[in-house]
């Protein structure tokens, strides 16, 4: 096997770790020596051993000592004390010979260093196996670390006209069981999840994982700890039993409401949920509509180490992100279907861009076939 196959195997293992490592990112690690593999590892939890620890610790349990081996991770090794001891430390404690890193550390104080500790220890470095797909793995992370605001992903199924529903705001269901089971299944991986005050008004969701359709139990961490839930409501229109501010997970909901927002609406809803009063802002966003301080917000999530969010809301609320420049990531689900009407509501509605120039632009698309439906991922181009 050659180090790139190797590579694909520590990613194997560091996708283990979806959903349940932030706000640190997915590693994964293999330990091999006399090219037999003797140890694997991959980082499950935040606080807990990391990746090359847990490698290193299989081995031992296995039996084999990881003296004159070569290791494989993911993410280049950590080189400072957090929750846990720099993994270099005990890489050169192991007496390891060789250390293969996939991407570079993305946090501008550290990127590097650990190839230079481990340089000075004799062991021998390579990088950049696999780079790309390792660096894909944490986008969330890499983003969050850097800018410290949230990794925004805006999420919709449509047909193929455009329509989320229509004018009376009927939308079950507008793509297959196959669909909706994948797109649920992407819920696990997301910090939290937003959504305007209009889709708790029309839908009631409960925005939490579940399993569903094709999707067995067996594929969702039943330990994953259950997702944050943003509420944009510059009034503060929330239902008091609706239930995301009713549902045993009532303490994870945050409803954001303006300064508009009467008093004693707000002081109620404090009672059942956690309430943000978004100061006042003088927006720059194509949906004017739009009453609550979105840039502020991310910062103040970001500040909470919410590192990826993931937009479910009505199409004002994703013309707000997609039109201002807040996404980074758009996940699009296809059905075969038109649904028609100049009523009918849009995945993206807003005051939209004034010219072709101005529109949101899209790289690295992606697209799959799911069911009868087609699912798009893409990058969005920043400004």
């Amino acid at each position: 096997m050659s180090d790139a196959d190797f590579m694909c195997l520590a990613l194997r293992h560091a996708r283990r770790g979806y959903g349940m490592t932030s706000p640190n990112p997915m590693v994964g690690a293999v330990l091999v020596k006399g090219g037999k593999i003797i140890g694997r590892g991959w980082h499950r939890r935040a606080g807990l051993p990391h990746a090359e620890i847990e490698a290193l610790r299989d081995a031992q349990k296995r039996g084999h000592s990881p003296r004159g081996a070569t290791l494989y991770v993911t993410l280049e090794p950590c080189c400072t004390f957090g929750r846990t001891p720099p993994c270099t430390d005990a890489i050169i404690a192991a007496g390891i010979k060789r250390v293969v890193v996939g991407a570079i550390d993305p946090n501008p104080k550290h990127a590097g260093r650990a190839f230079q500790i481990l340089h000075r220890a004799g062991v021998e470095v390579a990088h950049g196996i696999l780079a790309d797909e390792c660096a894909r793995l944490n986008e969330a992370f890499n983003h969050w670390i850097v800018h410290r605001t949230p990794f925004v992903t805006v999420k919709a199924a449509m047909t193929l006209d455009g329509k989320i529903a229509t004018a009376s705001g009927e939308s079950k269901w507008i793509t297959g069981e196959k669909a909706r089971a994948y797109a649920m299944k992407s819920r696990q991986g997301a910090d939290a999840i937003l959504v305007g005050v209009n889709t708790i008004l029309a839908d009631d969701p409960s925005l939490t994982f579940r399993p569903a359709g094709n999707l067995q139990p067996s594929t969702f961490n039943t330990q994953r700890p259950a997702p944050r839930r943003i509420i944009l409501d510059s009034l503060a229109r929330t239902p008091l039993n609706a239930k995301v501010v009713s549902d045993e997970f009532a303490a994870l909901t945050t409803v954001v409401v303006s300064k508009r927002a009467p008093k004693k609406r707000v002081a109620t809803l404090a009672k059942c949920a956690n309430v943000l009063v978004a100061p006042a802002k003088k927006s720059q966003i194509a949906n004017r509509k739009s009453q609550i301080n979105l840039c502020w917000l991310l910062k103040k999530l970001g500040a909470e180490s919410v590192t990826s969010l993931l937009v479910e809301g009505g199409g004002e609320v994703n013309a707000s992100f997609l039109l201002g420049g807040l996404t980074h990531r758009v996940v699009f689900f296809y059905a075969p279907k038109i649904l028609g009407g100049r009523e009918a509501r849009t995945a993206v509605g807003g005051d939209g861009a004034k010219n072709p120039g101005q529109a949101v632009q899209l790289r690295e698309i992606e697209w799959k076939k799911i069911g009868a439906d087609l699912m798009m991922t893409a990058g969005v181009v920043s400004g």
